[in-house]
């Protein structure tokens, strides 16, 4: 099984020393450069760089500059995607991203984690879980959102809070850890 393999089937893996995976990782900052170099009004040349990074990537969307991710290849976004100044997403596994979803400042997506041994973790090994953020979803400035969530749809995430579980649809949340402060839509929440 090779180290991507191993990535994407949640399991440990050695992201800091294999060579493909260091080569992909390469190949995604050259893309992320020239993205975030290419002046703001050449909308057509920074549409072109993204599409030839993320996995999926819908009609209508706006991701500002600066933009950093690890791979892009494992990053699937719906319709009517915003992402405002500074967004990272660590995409050593799949995120998704629904339709009419909205990034604040500095909203980062990390599905990569490491081990809490000392021994494990200094031998480069990590592990990747994917994080899945539904329809109609806002993401307040400066939310971290850890390796395995799912936001549902409708929820908004309040400014500053890390989300370190799943969300469930139609709910204000916001904290560290972030927990469900109200419903917003009873006909969405579990």
């Amino acid at each position: 099984m090779t180290e991507k393999e191993k990535a994407q089937a949640g399991l440990l893996y050695d992201a800091n020393y294999d060579q493909a995976l260091m080569d992909e990782r390469m190949a995604a900052k050259r893309l992320l450069f020239a993205y975030n170099q290419t002046p703001p009004d050449q909308a057509e040349e920074r549409r072109r760089i993204l599409r030839n990074l993320l996995g999926k990537l819908g009609e209508s969307y706006l991701i500002e500059q600066p933009f950093y991710c690890d791979y892009g290849y494992n990053i699937f976004i719906g319709e009517n995607f915003y992402a405002n100044f500074g967004c990272v997403m660590l995409d050593g596994a799949k995120i998704t991203i629904g339709d009419h979803v909205f990034f604040a400042p500095y909203v980062g997506l990390y599905t990569a984690g490491h081990p809490l041994e000392p021994e494990t973790r200094n031998q480069g090994l990590e592990y990747a879980y994917p994080i899945a953020i539904g329809d109609d979803v806002w993401i307040g400035a400066g939310v971290q959102i850890l390796p395995g969530v799912t936001i549902g749809s409708g929820t908004t995430i309040g400014a500053g809070s890390v989300v370190t579980r799943d969300m469930p649809a139609g709910v204000l949340a916001a904290g560290n850890p972030c927990r469900v402060i109200r419903v917003l839509d009873e006909k969405r929440s579990v």
